[in-house]
């Protein structure tokens, strides 16, 4: 985050001044670092073998056509990778070249299966985790909550910052910092 939060608006001051002060720009600047950051670690992007490998194990499971192969990656990844069509479709076309899937027109989409060579290729890595599985689905999602837990915590923190009494400012204040205490008495405990 390049200590975007070193601000007078962090410490002794709390937020109801410096760049968090109600109405101010700082503030908005911080939380989109703060949400940023967040999506980067939530949010991973995925390279083009990521798209291939992902194709091919969805197409192990039952035929599908492209736009059904995107939302079942963007399911199985609880959101937090929706492949683009325009790394899908050159995928597929690629995957086809190669003599890995077959498209057959059904109902006027085309239907993508593996050949006998695409479910050797699907068979030869279903021992590695899926795709779509993060770092955070693998550990029980312990890292993707953390996260949006914060998230959800700026945002509650913005809204007291543009609406709150000085008062409930000052409550805020309190509180994030008790929070802030706790949360680095959790790493103190081993």
């Amino acid at each position: 985050m390049n200590g975007s939060f070193s601000g007078p608006g962090f410490g002794g001051r709390g937020f109801g001044s410096g760049p968090f002060a109600a109405g101010s720009a700082g503030m908005w600047d911080a939380m989109e670092n703060l949400r940023a950051s967040f999506e980067q670690r939530t949010g991973p992007r995925m390279g083009r073998g990521d798209v291939r490998a992902a194709v091919l194990a969805l197409l192990a499971e039952q035929p599908m056509h492209g736009y059904q192969i995107i939302q079942e990656i963007e399911q199985r990844s609880d959101g937090a990778w929706k492949p683009s069509a325009g790394s899908v479709y050159p995928t597929l076309q690629m995957l086809a070249d190669e003599g890995l899937i077959v498209a057959e027109e059904a109902n006027g989409r085309k239907t993508y299966a593996l050949t006998d060579a695409g479910r050797a290729e699907a068979e030869a890595s279903a021992d590695r985790p899926a795709p779509w599985e993060t770092p955070s689905q693998r550990d029980g999602g312990r890292m993707s909550a953390l996260p949006k837990a914060g998230f959800a915590l700026a945002q509650a923190v913005g809204q007291v910052g543009r609406t709150g009494t000085p008062e409930q400012v000052q409550s805020a204040v309190e509180i994030l910092d008790e929070a802030r205490r706790r949360v680095y008495a959790l790493l103190a405990q081993g």
